[in-house]
């Protein structure tokens, strides 16, 4: 037989579990504006009927309902809309990066302007072009060496400044390190607390959201794969456990960063780098993960923590990444090694570039300012007094023609102090000729000579391929990253229309339980009112 009290036991039930959903309603609508922030439901389910099954069970036509539960609090979450936004999320973080150093190139080289290289160059030939008119006048001569030595003074900047920018790209890759390793070590904390509450049949969906905007986060700056792992006990079915992290290689392994509350920390790998192995000294070689005690101290792990421990660090290339990410930009700016050995990258390509076409203008210029009598192709020329011509540029690090480079390239102190030693004659040494210009306009001329190092083309063409090169991979930058962007907006918007709050939503959701709240108090007034007249009016007749 059943209780006379079900129906208030129903009701009750009833009572607790839409206050239970208007209570995550406004948990919702507090959090509307919370970044990373996943709306949350309670998933009600109804409660066993009566009668239960058993040897003694009373004869019913069919089972009673008994009210409803809550029987979980869920946050409405889409893993593999996840996934892929992380995805997106990688590619921006490489291009948003690359997009960046390439315009810091940009500024320093400071192209087409009214004081760049180009501009020095145009006016150095000038000034040999004025030469030649008037080859016995100081003040030519002097603006020559005024126009040469700024031409020496655009390669110095753009060498400094390539090289100043390069070490800011070394400190920002440490800077990534450890932003990286301070993601880890929160993750595997997380996990702990994580595996301490699930195991009691909640879902700590907080902190879900708090690791996946860790996750996110971690993606942009290399290709992570994640692995849920049960934590067992009395852990509900749709709990997520805790998360095992992993960086993603090219040939489908990977390396295990986070485990539980285990994770590793993240190293520059190779002798080039400072005493923490954070910022590279030298070009990177790769990365390498470790274990630090409660001291302090590194302990080398290998790609899957298990087996002995190794004795030297696992390297992991950056060329064997399986996606791109911050980390493989900042590298590819900075500097890396090959996979032939060579140095590469943004900043080390731009300043061998300079260093080659500051030598072959020095090596160029000086053999046409000397002149060879056993080579016909550089004739002798003489200069005010009827001497032979000397190196007009020279490394100034040691005042010699040898190892030029756009760092150390500048006139010879001899010609800064006596211009009258420039070669513009091309009367033969000994006998002077002091209103002879022609070999100035030889040397202007030069403006037009193919240099076999650059290529067969002259300095200025060879300067402003550079510049057109630097001008497309900008412009690639810029539209790959723009296109990464919209991608990731869009994905985000895809996760946001399953995931985010919508205070629409929310207030339809609001009245829905706040009326079942009522008829649910209805009807415990309604089965009051009956055991009222059970209890106190039956079994008097005639009162």
């Amino acid at each position: 037989m059943r209780s006379t009290f079900m129906g208030l036991e129903t009701s009750r039930s009833g009572l607790f579990t839409q206050q239970s959903a208007l209570y995550t309603t406004g948990h919702n609508i507090s959090n509307a504006n919370t970044l990373g922030y996943s709306r949350q439901r309670v998933n009600m389910q109804a409660t066993p009927g009566f009668p239960t099954a058993g040897l003694n069970t009373p004869q019913f036509p069919g089972l009673m309902g008994t009210g409803v539960e809550a029987g979980s609090v869920q946050r409405v979450r889409d893993g593999f809309i996840d996934r892929q936004y992380r995805q997106e999320t990688n590619k921006l973080g490489y291009w948003e990066s690359r997009s960046q150093a390439i315009t810091q190139l940009e500024d320093v080289l400071n192209e087409p302007s009214e004081y760049g290289l180009a501009k020095s160059l145009d006016d150095f030939w000038k000034s040999l072009q004025d030469l030649s008119v008037n080859p016995e006048n100081g003040g030519a001569r002097s603006v020559v060496v005024q126009r040469g030595i700024a031409v020496a003074d655009s390669f110095n900047y753009m060498h400094k400044s390539v090289k100043q920018i390069q070490e800011n790209a070394g400190a920002e890759i440490a800077v990534s390190l450890k932003d990286v390793n301070s993601i880890l070590k929160q993750i595997a904390s997380i996990n702990e607390q994580i595996k301490s509450v699930e195991p009691n049949g909640y879902m700590p969906n907080d902190l879900y959201d708090k690791r996946d905007i860790l996750l996110d986060e971690l993606s942009t700056h290399f290709p992570i794969e994640t692995t849920n792992v049960p934590s067992g006990g009395n852990a509900l079915a749709i709990a997520e456990g805790s998360v095992t992290v992993s960086l993603k290689l090219k040939d489908g392994s990977t390396v295990k960063l986070v485990d539980g509350k285990d994770f590793a920390q993240l190293r520059t790998f190779g002798s080039n780098t400072s005493a923490d192995h954070m910022t590279p000294t030298g070009p990177v070689e790769g990365f390498y993960i470790v274990e630090v005690d409660a001291d302090g101290n590194d302990t080398y792990l290998s790609n899957d923590w298990k087996g002995t421990t190794p004795t030297a660090p696992v390297k992991q290339d950056i060329l064997n990444f399986s996606g791109v990410g911050k980390l493989k930009s900042l590298a590819e700016s900075f500097g890396y090694i090959s996979s032939n050995g060579d140095e590469k990258g943004l900043y080390p390509d731009m300043i061998a570039k300079l260093n080659t076409m500051a030598k072959s203008f020095a090596e160029e210029f000086n053999k046409i300012h000397m002149g060879d009598p056993a080579d016909p192709n550089y004739k002798q020329g003489s200069d005010l007094n009827g001497n032979a011509g000397q190196e007009f540029f020279i490394n100034k690090a040691d005042n010699t023609a040898t190892s030029i480079t756009a760092e150390n390239i500048y006139v010879s102190s001899d010609i800064i102090s006596d211009p009258g030693k420039i070669v513009a004659s091309d009367s033969t040494p000994g006998t002077p000729e002091p209103g002879n210009g022609k070999f100035a306009l030889q040397l202007a001329n030069m403006k037009f000579k193919g240099l076999s190092d650059l290529g067969d083309v002259s300095v200025q063409i060879y300067f402003e391929g550079l510049i057109g090169q630097l001008g497309v991979d900008g412009q690639q930058a810029i539209r790959l990253t723009d296109s990464s962007a919209l991608l990731q907006q869009a994905v985000l918007e895809r996760r946001a229309s399953v995931s985010s709050v919508s205070l629409d939503e929310e207030m339809t959701n609001m009245i829905t339980f706040q009326q079942a709240y009522n008829a649910n108090a209805r009807m415990i007034t309604v089965v009051d009112e009956t055991l009222d007249k059970i209890i106190n009016g039956m079994g008097r007749v005639g009162l």
